[in-house]
Parts: structure tokens; sequence; C-alpha cells
């Protein structure tokens, strides 16, 4: 029911009418002459009986009023209320933003899996493993069998990158863009910095066959190149059976298999999120909160800390820089636009994970970066619109979103020194303790 106050008098009148009009006939035709009653006693009659249709009124307009009252009442003042906020300069942004808290759903962090998911028609297996991490470090699969998968992700001595801005390729040849870690890559949806492979299988057959990488012909030349060494053939066959042929389907499926063993879930963030409270530092705990607030984990989410993650692979793809800074010409970060079209002024560009990042130096897709701390200021005023030291401080301001009918407080403050330190000491507990501990010196 969704009646107004004129719906609810007009119930009323409508009652008195109807009364009026029966009951007045019926005492003075039928029940006055009945009783044998004069007029005034017939008048008196008609007043007595009126009073119960009255009474009855009465009775049905409180009913509707009550049941209308949260409509006719009380949606007005919230709707006034509502339409107030947004102009309202006596609520600060601190204060909106302890008022609407409750409204916000909690970000929940999560520690990284003790293990990676397998495609069903590629599952896991120690054999399989073993037949990977071999391919995975043999040089043979280069035309000049100079070059390994390994090459440009040392898994042994570094952090799964082989340090440089951009790689060495096949005779002597520069890459473009910066080796990615392959350690946790298992968990990301889709992999190369264009995200333009779905699967770490999919992955594996791509350098091999990238003329300025490891330079074979063709992904048949790489299946005859490992099917002519006879050391190969028992491995194979432990790993998918007796008899089976070795094809380029299975070297990627052998390799991605020993890649989704490369995981690290021993950094001090995942002991912290599993129970241990001594687990990260003060700074660390600061940088968390900042990490959070600043608006990181909009990109940097799950226990991946990627939104090209399998765990939420919403948004995989992001444009970079997403805001026009004075890095953008500093650092060459647009030089490159990834999956954008040329000339757009923009990349888009899968969103990396940012597991180990401490250990990963150069970054960005050009590895034009050799500085953590300097990456976070990039990343607060390129992609969340936070100034550093070196910008102006605009403050806060109120953004009201109409589709989603949303308001929220934005805070555009400069990010102080302490505060991207903080943010960098976050970042560190992400590292792997196991990796920290083998990285050899210029590794």
């Amino acid at each position: 029911m969704n009646f107004g106050i004129l719906d609810i008098a007009g119930i009323g009148a409508v009652a008195l009418l109807i009364a009026a009009a029966v009951l007045l006939p019926m005492v003075h035709v039928e029940l006055g002459p009945s009783g044998r009653l004069a007029g005034k006693g017939r008048w008196l009659l008609a007043m007595a009986l009126g009073m119960g249709v009255l009474a009855f009124a009465f009775k049905l307009a409180a009913i509707v009023s009550i049941s209308t009252l949260p409509q006719v009442i009380i949606a007005p003042l919230l709707r006034g209320a509502s339409q107030a906020l947004p102009e309202s300069a006596a609520i600060g942004a601190d204060q909106f933003n302890v008022l609407t808290a409750a409204a916000q759903p909690a970000y929940v962090w999560e520690a990284l899996p003790l293990s990676a998911p397998y495609p069903a028609d590629n599952p896991t297996t120690p054999e399989k493993v073993a037949l990977g991490e071999r391919l995975f470090h043999d040089k043979a699969l280069s035309r000049d069998r100079k070059l390994a998968c390994a090459s440009c992700h040392d898994v042994q001595r570094g952090a799964g990158t082989d340090r440089r801005a951009t790689s060495l390729g096949i005779d002597g040849q520069v890459g473009s863009r910066n080796a990615p870690t392959v350690w946790n890559a298992a968990f990301q949806s889709v992999l190369f910095w264009d995200g333009r492979a779905p699967s770490l299988e999919e992955q594996a057959k791509g350098p091999p066959v990238n003329p300025a990488e490891m330079g074979m012909p063709s992904l048949d030349a790489v299946a005859r190149r490992v099917a002519d060494d006879p050391s190969y053939r028992a491995p194979f066959a432990r790993a998918f059976g007796p008899g089976t042929a070795i094809t380029i389907e299975r070297i990627a499926a052998a390799i991605a298999a020993y890649e989704r063993t490369l995981i690290t879930p021993d950094a001090p963030y995942d002991r912290f999120v599993r129970g241990d409270a001594t687990a990260l530092s003060a700074a660390q705990l600061r940088g968390m909160a900042l990490f959070q607030s600043t608006g990181c984990i909009g990109c940097h989410s799950g226990p991946n800390f990627s939104g090209a993650s399998l765990f939420d692979p919403t948004a995989p793809l992001r444009v970079f820089p997403a805001n026009a800074t004075a890095f953008d010409a500093r650092y060459g970060l647009t030089r490159d636009s990834g999956l954008a079209p040329a000339g757009s002024g923009r990349g888009i560009w899968r969103v990396p994970s940012l597991r180990n990042v401490a250990l990963t130096a150069p970054y960005f897709h050009n590895g034009s970066v050799d500085d953590l701390a300097e990456a976070v200021r990039i990343m607060a005023s390129a992609q969340v619109g936070r100034r550093t030291r070196d910008d102006p401080d605009p403050g806060r301001y109120v953004v009201w979103s109409p589709p989603e009918r949303v308001l929220s407080s934005v805070d555009r403050s400069a990010l102080t020194d302490q505060q991207v330190d903080d943010i960098v000491a976050f970042l560190r507990s992400l590292s792997s303790a196991t990796l920290a501990a083998a990285r050899q010196p210029g590794a």
C-alpha cells in the first residue's frame, strides 16, 4: 500500500457519506415509524448509529496512517538528509569517512595458498615437474643453444628475473620489455606484460620462437630439437606414459607444471595474516594501512596482489599511466602502449603481482626505475591521483557518482616521504624469506 495524506482523508469522507446515505433513510422511513419516534427522536437515533460508522472510519484511517508512516513522513526526511550531505560543509572528510565506514565492505587480507591450482587437462605430477624443470633450464630450446627459459628467469640465484631493464636475446639482441618474475606466475590468469597468453602452457610456447628471444624458426622445430635427444625419451614416458610422442604441447605442459611449483607463501606478510602478530614491524603495519587507504588495493588485490590473478580475474588489464605526470617523460612510460593502439598516449597492461617486488628491480614494463620508493611515488601519482613531495597539495574533496548513487571522500593530499617509506616497508614484507636468504649479490 502507498497512500498519501489526502488519500487517508478521502477514506474518512467516503465513509461518512455512505453512513449518511444509508442511515438517514433507514431511520426516517423504517426505524423511526416502527418505534413511534418523533422528529427529534429519529435524529438522535440516526446520530447514535452514525457514531459507530464514524468510529470505524477513524480506526480505518489510523490503520492506514500507521502502515504508510515510513513512506509519508520518514521517507521525505531521509530524502532531505541525503540531498544535504554533498552540500554540507559541517561534515569534514574524516567525519564523513567515519559515518560511512559501516556501509563500506571491509577489505579482507589473504595469505598465498600453499599450492597452485592446475587445469584438468594438465594435472601436476612429480614426473612432469621434473621433466619441466629440465626443459626450463635446457639451452637446446634456443636456436644457438645458448639461451634457456632460466636465462631471463633465474630461479636458482635470484627472484625469477635477470635483473636487467630489458633482457638479452638471441645474437645479443636487446628486448623492449622487462622480464617479469616467474615466481607465483602460476596464480596469474593472463601472462606477459600485455596479457596476451591465457595460461602458462600458452606462455611457454612464446619465447622459444620469438626472433628477439630464443630464435627458433617454429614450434615444430622446438619439438624436433627435444625429440632428437635420446635422453628425453624416458622422462617423457614417465611423465606422459609409455610410447607418447614428444610434441610441443607436451613440452609446454611439462614446463607449465614445473612453473606451478614456483610459489612463495612464506613471506612475513603471510605469517602475519596466518596469525603471527609479530611478523610485521610497526613501519610495515603503517604501510599496510596506507596501501589500503591510498587505493593500491584497487589494482593490487588478493593474495597475489594482482587484479590479474586467478582469485578474481575481473579486471586483469589496466590503463597505465592513468594520469599524466612528469614521470611519463622522465621514465619513458608511454613510449610502449602495450595492448593499446599505437599513438594512444597511454598503455594497456596486465596488472603485475607485487609478490617479491623488493627483489625484482628494475620496475615497470620498460625496466626504467631501479628504486622501489620512486616506483611507489610514480604509482601513487599516475594511478590513484595522490600527489608526492614534488607536487602541490590540493587537499580532499567529496565525489558524487550519479549512476551508482554513491558518495565518497577522496584524499588528494600529498604522500610524505615517511608515508612512502612505510609503504615500501610493507612491500618488503611480501618478499619470500627463502628467496631473500638465497639471493646472491648481484643476482
